[in-house]
Protein backbone atom coordinates (compact mmCIF):
# COMPACT_ATOMS: atom_id res chain seq x y z
CA UNK A 1 0.00 0.00 0.00
CA UNK A 2 1.16 3.30 -0.85
CA UNK A 3 0.59 6.10 1.51
CA UNK A 4 1.47 9.65 -0.23
CA UNK A 5 0.56 13.15 -0.45
CA UNK A 6 -0.69 14.06 -3.59
CA UNK A 7 -2.22 17.15 -5.80
CA UNK A 8 -6.44 16.68 -5.44
CA UNK A 9 -6.98 16.86 -9.27
CA UNK A 10 -5.35 13.08 -8.70
CA UNK A 11 -7.29 11.48 -6.27
CA UNK A 12 -9.38 9.62 -7.32
CA UNK A 13 -9.89 6.44 -6.63
CA UNK A 14 -7.45 6.78 -3.52
CA UNK A 15 -8.71 6.24 0.05
CA UNK A 16 -8.55 9.62 1.88
CA UNK A 17 -6.01 9.27 4.77
CA UNK A 18 -7.14 12.31 6.99
CA UNK A 19 -10.97 13.40 7.50
CA UNK A 20 -11.64 16.84 5.67
CA UNK A 21 -14.10 19.23 7.26
CA UNK A 22 -15.36 22.40 4.52
CA UNK A 23 -18.34 24.15 3.91
CA UNK A 24 -21.33 21.49 5.03
CA UNK A 25 -18.94 18.62 3.89
CA UNK A 26 -17.10 16.03 6.04
CA UNK A 27 -15.22 13.37 4.17
CA UNK A 28 -14.05 10.93 6.85
CA UNK A 29 -10.67 8.84 6.92
CA UNK A 30 -10.68 5.77 4.83
CA UNK A 31 -13.46 7.39 2.57
CA UNK A 32 -13.08 6.14 -1.35
CA UNK A 33 -12.41 10.03 -3.09
CA UNK A 34 -14.67 9.85 -6.27
CA UNK A 35 -15.14 12.20 -9.42
CA UNK A 36 -17.24 13.90 -7.66
CA UNK A 37 -15.35 14.36 -4.65
CA UNK A 38 -12.32 15.71 -6.16
CA UNK A 39 -14.73 18.20 -8.20
CA UNK A 40 -15.79 19.55 -4.16
CA UNK A 41 -12.38 19.34 -2.84
CA UNK A 42 -11.28 21.92 -5.28
CA UNK A 43 -14.33 23.98 -5.46
CA UNK A 44 -12.96 24.32 -1.86
CA UNK A 45 -9.86 25.17 -2.40
CA UNK A 46 -7.94 21.83 -1.16
CA UNK A 47 -5.41 21.02 -3.68
CA UNK A 48 -3.68 18.58 -1.69
CA UNK A 49 -4.44 15.49 -0.01
CA UNK A 50 -2.88 12.57 2.19
CA UNK A 51 -4.23 9.25 0.32
CA UNK A 52 -3.54 5.70 0.73
CA UNK A 53 -3.22 3.48 -2.68
CA UNK A 54 -3.55 -0.19 -2.42
CA UNK A 55 -1.36 -1.78 -4.51
CA UNK A 56 -1.51 -5.29 -6.71
CA UNK A 57 -2.11 -8.27 -4.48
CA UNK A 58 -3.20 -5.74 -1.10
CA UNK A 59 -6.53 -6.70 0.71
CA UNK A 60 -9.16 -3.61 2.05
CA UNK A 61 -9.51 -3.69 5.65
CA UNK A 62 -12.76 -4.39 5.55
CA UNK A 63 -12.48 -7.61 3.04
CA UNK A 64 -9.54 -8.61 5.12
CA UNK A 65 -11.58 -8.01 8.41
CA UNK A 66 -14.84 -9.87 7.27
CA UNK A 67 -12.62 -13.02 5.98
CA UNK A 68 -11.01 -13.32 9.68
CA UNK A 69 -14.14 -12.98 11.87
CA UNK A 70 -15.80 -15.31 9.19
CA UNK A 71 -12.79 -17.74 10.15
CA UNK A 72 -12.66 -17.66 13.68
CA UNK A 73 -16.49 -17.76 14.42
CA UNK A 74 -18.23 -20.51 16.09
CA UNK A 75 -21.67 -21.31 18.17
CA UNK A 76 -24.01 -18.61 18.95
CA UNK A 77 -22.23 -16.12 17.62
CA UNK A 78 -23.13 -13.61 14.92
CA UNK A 79 -20.81 -11.19 12.88
CA UNK A 80 -21.31 -7.79 12.10
CA UNK A 81 -21.05 -6.14 8.48
CA UNK A 82 -17.45 -4.63 8.38
CA UNK A 83 -16.29 -1.02 8.64
CA UNK A 84 -13.17 1.02 9.07
CA UNK A 85 -11.58 -2.32 9.21
CA UNK A 86 -13.22 -4.04 11.74
CA UNK A 87 -15.86 -6.60 12.48
CA UNK A 88 -17.31 -7.50 15.31
CA UNK A 89 -18.59 -11.57 16.78
CA UNK A 90 -21.73 -10.60 18.95
CA UNK A 91 -23.09 -13.08 21.36
CA UNK A 92 -26.33 -14.76 20.80
CA UNK A 93 -27.28 -16.87 23.21
CA UNK A 94 -26.10 -16.16 27.02
CA UNK A 95 -23.12 -17.90 28.25
CA UNK A 96 -19.61 -18.69 28.02
CA UNK A 97 -17.08 -17.52 25.80
CA UNK A 98 -15.03 -20.00 25.30
CA UNK A 99 -11.31 -18.96 23.67
CA UNK A 100 -8.79 -20.87 21.69
CA UNK A 101 -6.23 -18.74 23.83
CA UNK A 102 -2.72 -20.19 22.07
CA UNK A 103 -4.49 -19.81 18.83
CA UNK A 104 -5.29 -16.23 19.31
CA UNK A 105 -1.77 -15.62 20.62
CA UNK A 106 -0.68 -17.07 17.24
CA UNK A 107 -2.66 -15.39 15.07
CA UNK A 108 -1.82 -11.89 17.12
CA UNK A 109 1.83 -12.49 16.99
CA UNK A 110 1.79 -13.39 13.11
CA UNK A 111 1.40 -9.64 12.02
CA UNK A 112 1.10 -5.90 13.34
CA UNK A 113 -1.39 -5.10 10.48
CA UNK A 114 -4.11 -7.37 11.48
CA UNK A 115 -5.64 -8.30 15.31
CA UNK A 116 -7.95 -10.05 17.60
CA UNK A 117 -9.21 -8.69 20.61
CA UNK A 118 -11.82 -10.73 22.87
CA UNK A 119 -13.55 -10.80 26.20
CA UNK A 120 -11.98 -12.81 28.62
CA UNK A 121 -12.01 -17.07 28.23
CA UNK A 122 -14.80 -18.51 29.95
CA UNK A 123 -16.08 -14.92 31.19
CA UNK A 124 -19.82 -14.90 31.32
CA UNK A 125 -21.82 -12.84 28.11
CA UNK A 126 -25.28 -11.43 27.56
CA UNK A 127 -26.96 -11.88 24.11
CA UNK A 128 -25.92 -8.85 22.02
CA UNK A 129 -22.42 -8.12 23.90
CA UNK A 130 -19.83 -7.96 21.81
CA UNK A 131 -17.67 -11.22 22.55
CA UNK A 132 -14.73 -10.20 19.87
CA UNK A 133 -13.38 -7.23 17.80
CA UNK A 134 -10.73 -8.42 14.44
CA UNK A 135 -9.24 -5.03 13.40
CA UNK A 136 -6.90 -4.44 10.75
CA UNK A 137 -4.45 -1.46 11.41
CA UNK A 138 -3.80 -0.41 8.17
CA UNK A 139 -6.09 0.80 5.46
CA UNK A 140 -4.92 -2.56 3.36
CA UNK A 141 -2.81 -5.29 3.38
CA UNK A 142 -0.84 -7.54 1.83
CA UNK A 143 -3.00 -10.50 1.44
CA UNK A 144 -0.07 -13.16 1.50
CA UNK A 145 0.45 -11.48 5.16
CA UNK A 146 -3.26 -12.22 5.61
CA UNK A 147 -2.72 -15.64 4.24
CA UNK A 148 -0.12 -16.28 6.49
CA UNK A 149 -2.47 -14.99 10.40
CA UNK A 150 -5.21 -16.95 8.81
CA UNK A 151 -3.27 -20.34 8.49
CA UNK A 152 -2.44 -20.08 12.49
CA UNK A 153 -6.06 -20.55 12.67
CA UNK A 154 -6.60 -23.81 10.98
CA UNK A 155 -10.01 -25.20 10.83
CA UNK A 156 -11.54 -24.98 13.60
CA UNK A 157 -13.59 -21.67 15.20
CA UNK A 158 -11.66 -19.68 17.31
CA UNK A 159 -14.42 -18.18 19.46
CA UNK A 160 -17.67 -19.76 20.25
CA UNK A 161 -20.57 -19.03 23.16
CA UNK A 162 -21.30 -21.98 25.12
CA UNK A 163 -24.69 -21.67 26.31
CA UNK A 164 -26.10 -21.64 30.28
CA UNK A 165 -28.39 -24.51 30.26
CA UNK A 166 -30.81 -24.13 32.56
CA UNK A 167 -31.28 -27.60 35.35
CA UNK A 168 -32.37 -28.56 38.48
CA UNK A 169 -29.25 -28.67 41.30
CA UNK A 170 -29.28 -30.54 44.38
CA UNK A 171 -27.46 -29.39 47.69
CA UNK A 172 -26.40 -31.33 50.67
CA UNK A 173 -25.73 -29.54 53.78
CA UNK A 174 -24.28 -31.48 56.76
CA UNK A 175 -24.44 -30.55 60.26
CA UNK A 176 -22.41 -30.76 63.82
CA UNK A 177 -23.93 -30.34 66.79
CA UNK A 178 -23.85 -26.70 68.33
CA UNK A 179 -23.88 -25.30 64.64
CA UNK A 180 -25.99 -22.75 64.04
CA UNK A 181 -29.07 -22.92 61.90
CA UNK A 182 -28.78 -19.65 60.59
CA UNK A 183 -25.01 -20.58 58.79
CA UNK A 184 -27.14 -23.35 56.63
CA UNK A 185 -30.00 -20.76 56.18
CA UNK A 186 -26.92 -18.31 54.81
CA UNK A 187 -25.44 -20.87 52.44
CA UNK A 188 -28.73 -21.78 51.33
CA UNK A 189 -29.44 -18.38 50.34
CA UNK A 190 -26.25 -17.36 48.35
CA UNK A 191 -26.35 -21.13 46.26
CA UNK A 192 -29.83 -19.67 45.10
CA UNK A 193 -28.67 -16.13 44.64
CA UNK A 194 -26.16 -17.74 42.41
CA UNK A 195 -28.56 -19.97 40.66
CA UNK A 196 -30.73 -17.02 39.80
CA UNK A 197 -28.11 -15.03 38.05
CA UNK A 198 -27.17 -18.16 36.27
CA UNK A 199 -30.91 -18.84 35.10
CA UNK A 200 -31.95 -21.74 37.00
CA UNK A 201 -34.54 -22.77 39.45
CA UNK A 202 -33.68 -23.16 43.51
CA UNK A 203 -32.03 -26.03 44.59
CA UNK A 204 -33.35 -29.15 45.92
CA UNK A 205 -32.06 -29.00 49.92
CA UNK A 206 -31.38 -31.84 52.14
CA UNK A 207 -29.74 -31.59 55.21
CA UNK A 208 -28.08 -34.26 57.43
CA UNK A 209 -25.36 -34.99 60.43
CA UNK A 210 -21.80 -34.69 59.16
CA UNK A 211 -21.20 -38.49 58.32
CA UNK A 212 -20.56 -40.71 55.11
CA UNK A 213 -23.39 -42.33 55.70
CA UNK A 214 -25.88 -39.73 55.71
CA UNK A 215 -23.94 -37.90 53.23
CA UNK A 216 -24.31 -40.84 50.63
CA UNK A 217 -28.27 -41.03 51.71
CA UNK A 218 -28.40 -37.38 50.97
CA UNK A 219 -27.35 -37.45 47.91
CA UNK A 220 -29.54 -40.52 46.04
CA UNK A 221 -32.63 -39.09 47.38
CA UNK A 222 -31.52 -35.70 45.22
CA UNK A 223 -30.38 -37.56 42.38
CA UNK A 224 -33.95 -40.08 42.32
CA UNK A 225 -35.78 -36.38 42.39
CA UNK A 226 -33.76 -35.22 39.11
CA UNK A 227 -30.91 -33.34 40.12
CA UNK A 228 -28.56 -33.22 37.26
CA UNK A 229 -25.34 -31.53 39.26
CA UNK A 230 -25.00 -32.44 42.98
CA UNK A 231 -23.14 -30.02 45.52
CA UNK A 232 -21.73 -30.81 49.08
CA UNK A 233 -21.26 -28.30 51.55
CA UNK A 234 -19.93 -29.81 55.05
CA UNK A 235 -20.04 -28.12 57.98
CA UNK A 236 -16.35 -28.81 58.31
CA UNK A 237 -13.79 -27.74 55.15
CA UNK A 238 -12.92 -30.44 53.40
CA UNK A 239 -9.10 -30.85 54.18
CA UNK A 240 -7.97 -33.91 52.66
CA UNK A 241 -9.10 -36.83 49.92
CA UNK A 242 -9.92 -39.34 52.39
CA UNK A 243 -12.33 -37.03 54.50
CA UNK A 244 -16.00 -37.11 55.39
CA UNK A 245 -17.30 -35.31 52.51
CA UNK A 246 -15.45 -37.57 49.79
CA UNK A 247 -15.91 -40.53 52.01
CA UNK A 248 -19.85 -39.96 51.65
CA UNK A 249 -19.61 -39.20 47.65
CA UNK A 250 -17.53 -42.46 47.50
CA UNK A 251 -20.20 -44.81 49.57
CA UNK A 252 -23.04 -43.53 47.29
CA UNK A 253 -20.99 -44.83 44.23
CA UNK A 254 -19.16 -41.79 42.94
CA UNK A 255 -15.36 -41.29 42.64
CA UNK A 256 -12.88 -37.79 43.32
CA UNK A 257 -11.70 -36.48 40.32
CA UNK A 258 -9.42 -33.39 41.61
CA UNK A 259 -8.92 -32.00 45.06
CA UNK A 260 -7.72 -28.12 45.50
CA UNK A 261 -7.63 -25.49 43.13
CA UNK A 262 -5.24 -22.51 42.28
CA UNK A 263 -7.88 -19.76 42.75
CA UNK A 264 -8.47 -17.72 45.76
CA UNK A 265 -10.30 -17.64 47.70
CA UNK A 266 -11.90 -21.69 46.20
CA UNK A 267 -9.12 -23.71 47.33
CA UNK A 268 -10.56 -26.00 49.06
CA UNK A 269 -12.97 -27.61 46.09
CA UNK A 270 -13.30 -30.96 45.55
CA UNK A 271 -14.31 -32.17 41.66
CA UNK A 272 -15.96 -35.82 41.21
CA UNK A 273 -18.53 -37.90 39.47
CA UNK A 274 -21.25 -40.20 40.31
CA UNK A 275 -23.28 -42.27 37.69
CA UNK A 276 -22.53 -39.68 35.09
CA UNK A 277 -23.40 -36.70 37.55
CA UNK A 278 -21.11 -33.82 38.58
CA UNK A 279 -20.23 -33.63 41.86
CA UNK A 280 -18.72 -30.66 44.38
CA UNK A 281 -17.92 -30.85 47.61
CA UNK A 282 -17.34 -27.38 48.17
CA UNK A 283 -14.89 -24.32 50.20
CA UNK A 284 -16.11 -22.93 52.45
CA UNK A 285 -16.05 -19.23 50.67
CA UNK A 286 -18.97 -20.68 48.49
CA UNK A 287 -21.52 -19.68 51.91
CA UNK A 288 -20.68 -15.74 50.86
CA UNK A 289 -22.10 -14.13 47.74
CA UNK A 290 -18.52 -13.01 46.74
CA UNK A 291 -17.51 -14.64 43.60
CA UNK A 292 -14.82 -17.56 44.15
CA UNK A 293 -13.61 -20.34 42.40
CA UNK A 294 -16.88 -22.43 42.91
CA UNK A 295 -18.17 -20.08 40.54
CA UNK A 296 -15.58 -20.74 37.68
CA UNK A 297 -16.64 -24.37 37.83
CA UNK A 298 -20.36 -23.92 38.46
CA UNK A 299 -20.27 -21.79 35.64
CA UNK A 300 -18.62 -23.93 33.12
CA UNK A 301 -20.91 -26.99 34.79
CA UNK A 302 -23.75 -25.14 33.70
CA UNK A 303 -22.51 -24.55 30.09
CA UNK A 304 -22.01 -28.36 29.93
CA UNK A 305 -18.07 -27.43 29.22
CA UNK A 306 -16.14 -30.32 30.50
CA UNK A 307 -14.32 -29.83 33.76
CA UNK A 308 -11.89 -32.16 34.76
CA UNK A 309 -8.71 -31.88 36.85
CA UNK A 310 -6.63 -30.33 34.43
CA UNK A 311 -8.99 -27.45 33.62
CA UNK A 312 -8.86 -26.45 37.26
CA UNK A 313 -4.92 -26.66 37.35
CA UNK A 314 -5.13 -24.08 34.81
CA UNK A 315 -7.30 -21.85 36.81
CA UNK A 316 -4.42 -19.95 38.54
CA UNK A 317 -3.96 -17.19 35.34
CA UNK A 318 -6.38 -14.83 37.32
CA UNK A 319 -7.25 -16.68 39.78
CA UNK A 320 -6.50 -14.13 42.56
CA UNK A 321 -9.77 -12.96 43.60
CA UNK A 322 -9.16 -12.00 47.20
CA UNK A 323 -9.70 -8.21 46.49
CA UNK A 324 -12.79 -8.51 44.77
CA UNK A 325 -15.71 -7.02 47.42
CA UNK A 326 -18.68 -8.28 45.22
CA UNK A 327 -19.73 -9.65 41.74
CA UNK A 328 -18.06 -7.04 39.42
CA UNK A 329 -20.80 -5.13 37.42
CA UNK A 330 -19.84 -4.78 33.73
CA UNK A 331 -18.72 -1.38 31.75
CA UNK A 332 -21.15 0.20 30.26
CA UNK A 333 -21.88 0.66 26.40
CA UNK A 334 -22.86 3.95 27.04
CA UNK A 335 -24.68 4.44 23.43
CA UNK A 336 -26.01 7.97 24.14
CA UNK A 337 -23.98 7.91 27.69
CA UNK A 338 -26.77 6.82 29.87
CA UNK A 339 -27.61 3.35 31.21
CA UNK A 340 -29.27 0.81 29.38
CA UNK A 341 -33.33 1.01 30.24
CA UNK A 342 -33.84 -2.86 29.85
CA UNK A 343 -31.57 -3.38 32.52
CA UNK A 344 -33.03 -0.78 35.34
CA UNK A 345 -29.79 1.69 35.02
CA UNK A 346 -26.97 -1.04 35.60
CA UNK A 347 -24.20 -0.97 33.09
CA UNK A 348 -24.01 -3.60 30.83
CA UNK A 349 -20.45 -5.33 29.21
CA UNK A 350 -20.10 -3.54 25.61
CA UNK A 351 -22.91 -4.67 23.46
CA UNK A 352 -24.05 -4.43 19.80
CA UNK A 353 -26.40 -1.11 19.19
CA UNK A 354 -30.24 -1.95 19.32
CA UNK A 355 -31.25 -1.18 16.41
CA UNK A 356 -34.93 -0.81 15.29
CA UNK A 357 -36.49 -0.37 11.90
CA UNK A 358 -38.84 1.92 10.32
CA UNK A 359 -41.31 1.21 7.22
CA UNK A 360 -42.80 4.24 5.64
CA UNK A 361 -45.99 2.58 3.88
CA UNK A 362 -48.47 5.72 3.50
CA UNK A 363 -47.84 7.65 1.15
CA UNK A 364 -50.74 7.74 -1.36
CA UNK A 365 -48.35 7.56 -4.89
CA UNK A 366 -49.50 10.15 -6.64
CA UNK A 367 -46.94 9.48 -9.23
CA UNK A 368 -48.34 6.57 -10.16
CA UNK A 369 -51.67 7.37 -10.81
CA UNK A 370 -54.45 5.63 -9.39
CA UNK A 371 -52.48 2.51 -8.59
CA UNK A 372 -50.52 2.23 -5.22
CA UNK A 373 -47.04 1.14 -5.78
CA UNK A 374 -46.59 -0.62 -2.86
CA UNK A 375 -49.12 -3.42 -3.76
CA UNK A 376 -47.66 -3.88 -7.49
CA UNK A 377 -46.78 -7.25 -8.21
CA UNK A 378 -42.56 -7.65 -8.66
CA UNK A 379 -41.85 -11.12 -8.91
CA UNK A 380 -45.05 -12.91 -7.58
CA UNK A 381 -45.45 -10.55 -4.73
CA UNK A 382 -46.26 -7.18 -3.77
CA UNK A 383 -43.05 -4.51 -3.80
CA UNK A 384 -43.99 -3.50 -0.59
CA UNK A 385 -43.26 -7.24 0.86
CA UNK A 386 -39.49 -6.89 -0.70
CA UNK A 387 -38.42 -4.08 1.57
CA UNK A 388 -40.06 -6.00 4.44
CA UNK A 389 -38.36 -9.14 3.86
CA UNK A 390 -34.87 -7.52 3.67
CA UNK A 391 -35.28 -5.36 6.74
CA UNK A 392 -37.04 -8.80 8.63
CA UNK A 393 -33.66 -10.76 7.72
CA UNK A 394 -31.11 -7.39 8.67
CA UNK A 395 -29.47 -7.15 12.15
CA UNK A 396 -32.53 -5.07 13.69
CA UNK A 397 -34.32 -5.96 17.05
CA UNK A 398 -37.91 -4.69 15.74
CA UNK A 399 -39.60 -3.39 12.94
CA UNK A 400 -43.01 -0.84 12.26
CA UNK A 401 -44.56 -0.32 9.63
CA UNK A 402 -46.36 2.78 9.17
CA UNK A 403 -49.27 2.53 6.73
CA UNK A 404 -51.76 5.07 5.90
CA UNK A 405 -53.61 5.09 2.27
CA UNK A 406 -55.26 2.13 1.73
CA UNK A 407 -54.02 0.82 5.30
CA UNK A 408 -56.19 -2.35 4.93
CA UNK A 409 -54.52 -3.15 1.55
CA UNK A 410 -51.04 -2.86 2.70
CA UNK A 411 -51.50 -4.56 5.79
CA UNK A 412 -53.22 -7.64 4.42
CA UNK A 413 -49.86 -8.14 2.25
CA UNK A 414 -48.13 -8.55 5.07
CA UNK A 415 -50.35 -9.90 7.27
CA UNK A 416 -47.83 -13.63 7.53
CA UNK A 417 -45.18 -11.51 8.63
CA UNK A 418 -44.35 -10.43 12.50
CA UNK A 419 -44.61 -7.20 12.59
CA UNK A 420 -46.02 -3.47 14.10
CA UNK A 421 -48.08 -1.99 12.65
CA UNK A 422 -49.03 2.16 12.92
CA UNK A 423 -51.61 3.80 11.04
CA UNK A 424 -50.98 7.43 10.47
CA UNK A 425 -54.58 8.87 9.76
CA UNK A 426 -52.74 12.39 8.71
CA UNK A 427 -50.86 10.74 5.93
CA UNK A 428 -51.90 13.05 3.43
CA UNK A 429 -50.34 16.23 5.19
CA UNK A 430 -47.00 14.56 4.25
CA UNK A 431 -43.79 12.55 5.93
CA UNK A 432 -43.59 14.39 8.32
CA UNK A 433 -46.42 12.69 10.35
CA UNK A 434 -45.51 8.91 9.15
CA UNK A 435 -41.91 9.42 10.74
CA UNK A 436 -43.72 10.80 14.05
CA UNK A 437 -46.09 8.05 14.17
CA UNK A 438 -43.57 5.30 13.50
CA UNK A 439 -41.27 6.84 16.31
CA UNK A 440 -43.90 6.91 18.87
CA UNK A 441 -44.86 3.55 18.05
CA UNK A 442 -41.00 1.44 18.58
CA UNK A 443 -40.91 -1.08 21.00
CA UNK A 444 -38.50 -0.86 23.77
CA UNK A 445 -35.83 2.06 23.68
CA UNK A 446 -33.79 1.31 20.79
CA UNK A 447 -30.20 3.10 20.27
CA UNK A 448 -31.08 4.21 16.62
CA UNK A 449 -33.62 3.07 13.89
CA UNK A 450 -33.36 2.41 10.31
CA UNK A 451 -35.96 4.26 8.19
CA UNK A 452 -36.56 3.30 4.61
CA UNK A 453 -39.24 3.88 2.11
CA UNK A 454 -41.62 1.17 1.07
CA UNK A 455 -40.48 1.54 -2.63
CA UNK A 456 -37.32 0.43 -2.51
CA UNK A 457 -37.49 -3.15 -3.10
CA UNK A 458 -34.32 -3.40 -4.80
CA UNK A 459 -32.30 -2.88 -1.09
CA UNK A 460 -30.50 -5.85 0.41
CA UNK A 461 -29.88 -7.04 3.83
CA UNK A 462 -26.05 -6.67 3.54
CA UNK A 463 -26.68 -3.07 2.22
CA UNK A 464 -28.41 -2.50 5.72
CA UNK A 465 -26.37 -4.57 7.42
CA UNK A 466 -23.61 -2.91 6.20
CA UNK A 467 -25.09 0.72 7.63
CA UNK A 468 -25.75 -0.82 10.95
CA UNK A 469 -22.07 -1.88 11.34
CA UNK A 470 -20.80 1.62 10.70
CA UNK A 471 -22.74 3.20 13.61
CA UNK A 472 -21.20 4.38 16.65
CA UNK A 473 -21.98 7.67 18.49
CA UNK A 474 -19.47 7.46 21.06
CA UNK A 475 -17.08 7.74 17.55
CA UNK A 476 -18.95 10.34 16.80
CA UNK A 477 -21.41 8.11 13.36
CA UNK A 478 -24.84 9.23 14.95
CA UNK A 479 -26.29 9.34 11.50
CA UNK A 480 -25.57 6.69 8.99
CA UNK A 481 -26.47 6.52 5.31
CA UNK A 482 -25.06 4.99 2.28
CA UNK A 483 -23.18 6.24 -0.59
CA UNK A 484 -22.89 5.02 -4.43
CA UNK A 485 -19.79 6.99 -5.91
CA UNK A 486 -20.29 9.41 -3.95
CA UNK A 487 -24.02 10.15 -4.27
CA UNK A 488 -25.87 9.92 -1.32
CA UNK A 489 -28.76 7.34 -0.64
CA UNK A 490 -31.25 5.36 1.72
CA UNK A 491 -32.23 4.34 3.86
CA UNK A 492 -30.41 6.12 6.80
CA UNK A 493 -29.70 5.55 10.47
CA UNK A 494 -29.94 7.85 13.24
CA UNK A 495 -29.28 8.16 16.72
CA UNK A 496 -31.74 7.55 19.59
CA UNK A 497 -30.67 11.86 20.15
CA UNK A 498 -32.96 12.77 17.53
CA UNK A 499 -35.57 11.53 17.98
CA UNK A 500 -37.24 13.94 20.37
CA UNK A 501 -36.18 16.73 17.23
CA UNK A 502 -37.88 14.26 14.95
CA UNK A 503 -41.39 14.87 16.49
CA UNK A 504 -41.60 18.30 15.81
CA UNK A 505 -41.43 18.08 11.94
CA UNK A 506 -44.47 19.13 10.34
CA UNK A 507 -45.33 18.76 6.76
CA UNK A 508 -43.82 16.71 3.58
CA UNK A 509 -40.21 16.46 5.30
CA UNK A 510 -38.04 13.92 6.43
CA UNK A 511 -35.17 13.34 8.42
CA UNK A 512 -32.92 15.04 5.85
CA UNK A 513 -32.13 18.38 7.57
CA UNK A 514 -29.89 16.46 9.85
CA UNK A 515 -27.48 15.74 7.90
CA UNK A 516 -26.61 19.30 7.31
CA UNK A 517 -26.95 20.21 10.65
CA UNK A 518 -24.92 17.95 12.04
CA UNK A 519 -22.86 17.41 9.42
CA UNK A 520 -19.85 16.16 12.31
CA UNK A 521 -21.97 12.98 13.41
CA UNK A 522 -23.09 11.66 9.74
CA UNK A 523 -21.19 8.88 8.53
CA UNK A 524 -21.09 7.71 4.53
CA UNK A 525 -21.11 4.22 3.93
CA UNK A 526 -19.97 3.34 0.93
CA UNK A 527 -21.77 0.78 -0.75
CA UNK A 528 -20.99 -0.92 -4.42
CA UNK A 529 -24.92 -1.20 -5.30
CA UNK A 530 -26.79 1.65 -7.37
CA UNK A 531 -29.90 0.58 -5.49
CA UNK A 532 -29.75 2.64 -2.89
CA UNK A 533 -30.39 5.58 -5.10
CA UNK A 534 -33.14 4.01 -6.73
CA UNK A 535 -36.95 4.02 -5.65
CA UNK A 536 -40.50 3.74 -7.31
CA UNK A 537 -42.39 6.38 -8.04
CA UNK A 538 -43.70 6.03 -11.72
CA UNK A 539 -45.60 3.96 -13.99
CA UNK A 540 -42.33 4.02 -15.94
CA UNK A 541 -39.67 3.06 -13.29
CA UNK A 542 -41.81 0.13 -12.17
CA UNK A 543 -41.96 -1.13 -15.87
CA UNK A 544 -38.39 -1.20 -15.68
CA UNK A 545 -38.12 -2.97 -12.41
CA UNK A 546 -40.39 -5.46 -13.43
CA UNK A 547 -37.78 -5.68 -16.87
CA UNK A 548 -34.77 -5.68 -14.68
CA UNK A 549 -35.93 -8.62 -11.76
Amino acid sequence: MDFCKVNSRDAAGSLLAHSIRFDKSNFKKGRKLSEEDVTALLAAGIEEVTVARMARGDLHEDEAAAMVAAAIRGANLNQTAAFTGRCNLIAQARGLAVIDRGRLDAFNLTDECITIATVPPYGLVEPRQMVATVKMIPFAANGKIIDQAMQTLGNEPLISVAPLRARQIGLVQTELSGMKVSLLDKTFAALNQRLAHLDCPPAEERRCAHDPSEISSALKELQAEGCELLLVSGASAIVDRRDVVPQGIAQAGGAVLHFGMPVDPGNLLLLAEWDGLPVLGLPGCARSPKVNGFDWVLERLLCDLPVGSRDIMQMGAGGLLMEIAQRPLPRSFAVEGTPDPEHEGRPLAPRAPKIAALLLAAGQSRRMGHANKLLADVNGKPLVRHAVEALKAAQISDLVVVTGHQAQEVTSALADMELVFAHNPDYASGLASSLKRGLASLPGQPDGVIIMLGDMPRISTAVINSIIAGFNPVEGRSICLPTWQGKRGNPVLISRQFFAELQTLHGDVGARHLLSDYPELVAEIAIDDRSILDDIDTPEALAALRTDS
